[in-house]
């Protein structure tokens, strides 16, 4: 495997390239996480909303930008308005997104992704899973989903493989595997949702299988020179669930298939880690090391921890407040990339002011009122809003009202990250 450059090659962590194992750069250390954008037309292709609001993205000054949330099955989508790869999709309108959100010279990959049960009902009213366990979470807002038979699980094992080669030719430079946040692959990780006693699940050994199985699929879909990158739970943050230990022993494996950059985050909708800004009273989220708290962001501790154990690329996303405190992560070496989020939907050029102003810091607005469950309705409505607004062609509205936030949260039937 190859390893990452040193990173001495700049005076600025931030500004130094990464070479990655597939032998791309990415040339700085600033990424777009995904979001999920929600813009796809009515057939699932990439709406001209969707391109204008990429159109913003593009001249960034990231490394990397990642889309949002790439449906690899049309019948199980996570939301309305997930864009879908299959053998259906339009191959042109694919082309122009890559080639649109490429034109600033950031390398830009598509994450692919499936549902599993993690779908709002308006989106898909008969979703399937591993086992047929109910989502607990979201007011009736999920239907109950069944579970796949052996030959759907093969199945969907290859539509990974098939929207990976689409990625490829349509022009992106790489894909993500979605394996966190509650999602199909974290699904079958996790004992709580696989209660399987198959070739799919039983042991932990098992549970891994359908993961191993679509890195597989894809890498023999894209074959060498383009990148695929996973982004995993470091834990689900769930009383009996995946957890800490589990998660590095999945990262030895896909370390094992050649994975060229390693996302770390970690829980699912049930109890949402990866979006303590609104969650943070949540029971089950983690509770951060005084170190973490010090350096800024969520999962440091765990990413020093993978570092020890493997030498994949890393990146961790969320909670990231200052150019010096990416700075001090990039030193410390317990990450290679800084992952920015909800950010980008407030500051669509926020990289190239980090990269300008060692002083730069990112904007997080206040939304909050102290109510748990209507924090979340504003935090996932205010951003969701913006992206609507950035894909009419107009820059994000800093002062949006919180009444509009909760509105859009209404009318789009949930958050999403």
């Amino acid at each position: 495997m190859t390893a990452p450059l040193p990173l001495s090659v700049s005076p600025s962590h931030l500004a130094a390239p990464l070479r990655l194992p597939s032998g791309a750069v990415l040339r700085n250390r600033i990424a777009k996480a995904s979001l999920s954008e929600r813009l796809a037309d009515t057939a699932g292709d990439p709406s001209d909303a969707l391109l204008r609001l990429w159109d913003q993205w593009a001249p960034s000054g990231a490394g990397l930008l990642l889309t949002g949330n790439v449906m690899v099955e049309r019948a199980h989508c996570a939301e309305r308005g997930n864009v879908v790869v299959d053998a259906a999709t339009r191959d042109e309108r694919l082309a122009l997104w890559a080639t649109r959100a490429r034109a600033g010279g950031s390398a830009v990959w598509m994450q692919i992704n499936h549902a599993g049960r993690q779908a709002v009902r308006m989106a898909d009213p008969s979703p399937v899973a591993p086992s047929p366990v109910p989502m607990n979470v979201g007011w009736g807002a999920f239907a109950r989903p069944r579970a796949l038979t052996d030959t759907e699980i093969h199945g969907i094992v290859a539509a990974f493989g098939v929207a990976a080669a689409r990625a490829r030719a349509a022009g992106f430079d790489g894909v993500q595997i979605h394996a966190a946040h509650g999602y199909l692959a974290n699904q079958f990780l996790s004992p709580l949702t696989n209660l399987r006693d198959d070739a799919w699940g039983g042991d932990a050994p098992r549970r891994r299988r359908f993961l191993r199985e679509v890195l597989v699929a894809v890498r023999a879909a894209v074959g060498t020179g383009f990148s695929v990158g996973l982004k995993l739970n470091s834990a689900d943050f769930q009383r009996g669930g995946f957890d800490q230990g589990e998660s590095l022993d999945v990262v030895r494996m896909v370390a094992d298939e050649g994975v060229d950059l390693l996302e770390i985050s970690g829980g699912t909708y049930e109890a949402p880690a990866m979006m303590q800004e609104a969650e943070a009273s949540s029971p089950e989220a983690p509770t951060a090391s005084s170190s973490t708290q010090k350096r800024e962001a969520y999962f440091l501790d765990y990413a020093e921890t993978v570092r020890a154990l493997v030498p994949v690329p890393l990146m961790v996303t969320g909670g990231f407040r200052t150019a010096a405190g990416m700075e001090a992560a990039l030193r410390s070496g317990a990450v290679d990339m800084v992952g920015l989020g909800r950010p980008f939907c407030v500051d669509p050029a926020l990289p190239t002011a980090l990269l300008a102003d060692p002083g730069a810091r990112v904007p997080r607005p206040r939304l909050d009122t102290g109510l748990r469950d209507l924090d979340a309705m504003i935090q996932g409505g205010w951003y969701l809003a913006q992206l609507q607004r950035m894909g009419d062609g107009a820059p994000p509205d800093p002062a949006l009202w919180r009444s509009r936030a909760v509105w859009t949260y209404l009318a789009a039937g949930g958050r999403s990250r």
